[in-house]
C-alpha cells in the first residue's frame, strides 16, 4: 500500500535527513515564466541601471484567509504583530513550531478587516491550512497553489496575476502606465493606481532593493495588465527588460532574503507529529530535497531560527498566546548565530569552473550560473580551520557585483570582512539526488559581507528585516 502522509513515509524511510539528501524530485524550477527573455545578465543589470519587469504569477502558493476570526487566527499562528496592521498594508508573516523554529514565510496583505491574503512557498500555506482544519477558528480558507513546474503543454490557470516592476526608471515606468504621477505609496503599503482602463493594487516593494512597484489582479487581466507595461516603458524611452526564471532567482543575493530554510517539521510529537500525519506524501515536506556540504544524522541541526534569519523584530511580544511564544521567550536573550552574505573569492570559483575543462580528472560540483539551485534547501559548511562557524544556505552569481555570492548564518563572534573556507560539494562523491552528479569537494575562501550586500537596498530600504541586524 502506498504511504499517504509524510509521517508514514518517514517510518518506511527511517532517517529523515537521508530520504532528503537522497529525494529524487530534481532541480528547483521556477515554473512557466521563460528561462531568459533577452540573456540574464542584461536582465540582472537591468534591475540597477534601468528597470526590470518581473512575472511573479506562477512560483508561489496564494492562501485568502477570511471570516470574523481571521486576524485572530493568523495572529495566533504567525509570531508578527498585528497591533498595526491596518488595511491596505502588508507583512512579511513568519511562523514557527512550538519550539520555536521556522517553518517558513509568506507575504501577507490585509484587503479588509476579515480578509487577509498570502502569498509565498508551500511550507508556511500547508501549516496555516492545517491550523485552521484542526482548531475551532471561524475562518474560511481558499488556496491557490503555484502552477505545476512542469506542465508539458497543458494550459495554465491563476486566481492572480502578479506582476513588479523595479529598477532606476521603475517610476517613469509606472507614470506612464497611470496616466500621470503616481501618488506617494510607503513602504509595504498598498495603495490603488491605473493600468490602462484597468485599477490595479499596488504594494511598494523591492526584491531587488530599487525602487518600483508589486502590482497585481484577476489572472483573465493578465495579458492585457503586461502589454500595458510594455507599452509605458516605451512612451517613456525606458529600456525596460522582462526577467527570466534563470536572473529571477539570484535578485535576492543583492537584497538579503533567505528563500528556502528547511521547514522544522520533521521531529516533535503532538501537534508536529498530528501535522506529518495530516501532510500527504506528495507534500513540498515529504518530496523537497537537501544538499550540501553539510551532513547531519539529525534533522534538527538543519533548523533555523527567526533571530538567525533576521525576523526577531517582528515578533509581538505583548500578544497572547501564539505558537511557540514560549520556546521564543528562553531564546531571546541567548547568543544566536545571525545572517551574513558570503562573497566568494573568483580564483577559488574558476578553480572550480576549470576542473570540469580535465578530461581524466575527478571534477569539483558543477556550479551552475547564474543559480547553481539543485536543492530545494540548501546548507554547505563554512569553516575557520576544524571549526563549524556557519552555514551558506543559498548562493548565485551577480553580474552587477561580479561576483559570486550566498545567503547564510554564521556565529555570533564572526566579524564583518572576516575570510571563512566554505565547502563547495557533498562529501563522499554525492548524494543519490538526481540533480546531484559525481564530484569531488572543493574549499572556496568567503568573504562576510554586509547583508543586504547592495548599497542600493542597504541605504535606501525602510527599516526591515533586511536592514536590521541583531547587536
Amino acid at each position: 500500500m502506498a504511504n499517504h502522509s509524510l509521517q508514514a513515509l518517514m517510518r518506511e524511510k527511517g532517517n529523515v535527513v537521508q530520504m532528503l539528501r537522497n529525494s529524487k524530485i530534481g532541480m528547483y524550477v521556477y515554473p512557466v515564466v521563460a528561462n531568459e527573455f533577452t540573456n540574464w545578465r542584461d536582465e540582472q543589470r537591468a534591475w540597477r541601471e534601468t528597470a526590470v519587469l518581473f512575472d511573479q504569477t506562477h512560483h508561489m502558493d496564494e492562501l485568502i484567509v477570511e471570516g470574523p476570526q481571521a486576524a485572530e487566527f493568523l495572529s495566533h499562528v504567525g509570531v508578527n504583530s498585528f497591533s498595526n496592521f491596518d488595511l491596505n498594508r502588508a507583512k512579511h508573516f513568519v511562523p514557527v513550531t512550538p519550539t520555536g523554529h521556522v517553518i517558513g514565510d509568506m507575504i501577507i496583505f490585509r484587503e479588509r478587516d476579515d480578509k487577509f491574503v498570502l502569498v509565498g512557498r508551500a511550507p508556511t500555506a500547508n501549516w496555516v491550512q492545517f491550523q485552521q482544519a484542526v482548531g475551532k477558528w471561524n475562518v474560511r480558507l481558499q488556496r491557490d497553489p503555484r502552477s505545476d513546474s512542469r506542465p508539458d503543454g497543458k494550459a495554465i490557470y491563476r486566481t492572480h496575476y502578479r506582476f513588479q516592476i523595479q529598477g532606476p526608471d521603475a517610476n517613469k515606468v509606472l507614470d506612464a502606465m497611470n496616466g500621470g504621477p503616481v501618488q506617494e505609496i510607503k513602504f509595504f503599503h498598498v495603495d490603488w493606481i491605473n493600468a490602462g482602463s484597468k485599477k490595479v493594487r499596488a504594494l511598494r516593494h523591492g526584491m531587488a532593493g530599487a525602487p518600483g512597484l508589486e502590482v497585481w489582479g484577476p489572472y483573465e487581466d493578465k495579458a492585457y495588465v503586461q502589454s500595458v507595461i510594455l507599452q509605458a516603458a516605451q512612451d517613456a524611452g525606458v529600456d525596460l527588460r522582462r526577467v527570466g526564471s534563470r536572473a529571477y532567482s539570484t535578485n535576492t543575493l543583492e537584497s538579503g532574503w533567505i528563500p528556502s530554510p528547511l521547514p522544522a517539521i520533521y521531529t516533535g510529537g503532538g501537534m508536529m507529529e498530528e501535522y506529518r500525519e495530516w501532510l500527504g506524501a506528495d507534500s513540498y515536506e515529504a518530496n523537497g530535497s537537501i544538499g550540501g556540504s553539510f551532513v547531519s544524522d539529525d534533522i534538527e541541526d538543519y533548523y533555523t531560527t527567526p533571530f538567525e534569519l533576521g525576523y526577531g523584530f517582528y515578533i509581538g511580544w505583548k500578544k497572547d498566546g501564539f505558537i511557540g511564544k514560549d520556546a521564543l521567550g528562553s531564546m531571546k536573550d541567548k547568543p544566536s548565530r545571525k545572517k551574513v552574505t558570503f562573497e566568494w573569492n573568483d580564483e577559488d570559483v574558476m578553480k572550480v569552473i576549470h576542473s570540469a575543462f580535465r578530461p581524466g580528472e575527478e571534477n569539483y560540483k558543477w556550479l551552475d550560473l547564474p543559480q547553481p539551485n539543485y536543492a530545494s534547501s540548501g546548507f554547505d559548511r563554512v569553516m575557520i580551520g576544524d571549526r563549524l562557524a556557519g552555514l551558506s544556505m543559498f548562493n548565485g552569481y551577480s553580474f552587477n557585483e561580479r561576483c559570486m555570492l550566498s545567503l547564510g548564518i554564521v556565529d555570533p563572534d564572526v566579524k564583518e570582512g572576516d575570510v571563512l573556507t566554505l565547502v563547495w560539494g557533498e562529501p563522499d562523491g554525492g548524494s543519490g539526488k538526481s540533480s546531484t552528479e559525481r564530484h569531488k569537494q572543493a574549499e572556496i575562501r568567503v568573504r562576510v559581507s554586509p547583508t543586504p550586500y547592495a548599497r542600493e537596498a542597504r541605504e535606501n530600504y525602510a527599516d526591515s528585516w533586511r536592514t536590521k541586524q541583531p547587536a
